[in-house]
């Protein structure tokens, strides 16, 4: 009898992925067999990068090796619970940085148990030196010139200097 995997969703904008995130993708693949990292498609949200954009990031920075066939990268629109099931998934990965972060994620992980009792959410809290890391405070750092290589990945870090690069020709 073939082994069922476990399969969790790990759903953002990730406009951009942070080493954060990263962090929360490398522990949960020790709890489960395969992770997807699902780009959220929500048009009532201004993102600095499109959708294939941040995909394209995130496979570039999965892309050598260490995580085999244990990662894949996708995107959706609409329920994610609706996206999770068609995976095949049984958890929602979440990550949380702050209590400021736990009213919102615990409304969310009640109703996506209401909309299916098949998909359990589960929760980890970013590790101590990311607490304070986001990708908003990441862009801002980057739009000005900081020094952000120590917070996001290579792939990452190059699309955004092209990216303000671009803004500041326009000006």
């Amino acid at each position: 009898m073939e082994k069922k995997l476990r399969i969790a969703v790990y759903p953002g904008s990730f406009d951009p992925l942070t080493n954060g995130h990263i962090d929360i993708i490398d522990r949960g693949r020790k709890i489960f067999d395969k992770i997807i990292i699902a780009v959220l498609h929500n048009p009532s949200k201004k993102a600095l990068f499109s959708v294939d954009e941040r995909v394209g990031m995130i496979k570039k920075t999965f892309k050598n090796g260490k995580n085999g066939n244990s990662i894949e990268v996708d995107s959706f629109g609409g329920l994610l619970v609706e996206y999770a099931e068609m995976k095949n998934a049984i958890a929602v990965l979440r990550g949380m940085r702050a209590i400021s972060d736990f009213e919102n994620e615990f409304q969310m992980a009640l109703m996506n148990r209401r909309l299916s009792r098949k998909v359990q959410t589960v929760f980890l809290m970013t590790g101590l030196r990311w607490i304070f890391t986001s990708s908003s405070i990441i862009k801002e750092a980057a739009q000005f010139g900081g020094d952000i290589a120590s917070m996001v990945s290579n792939p990452v870090k190059l699309k955004l200097e092209e990216k303000f690069e671009k803004f500041k020709k326009r000006k």
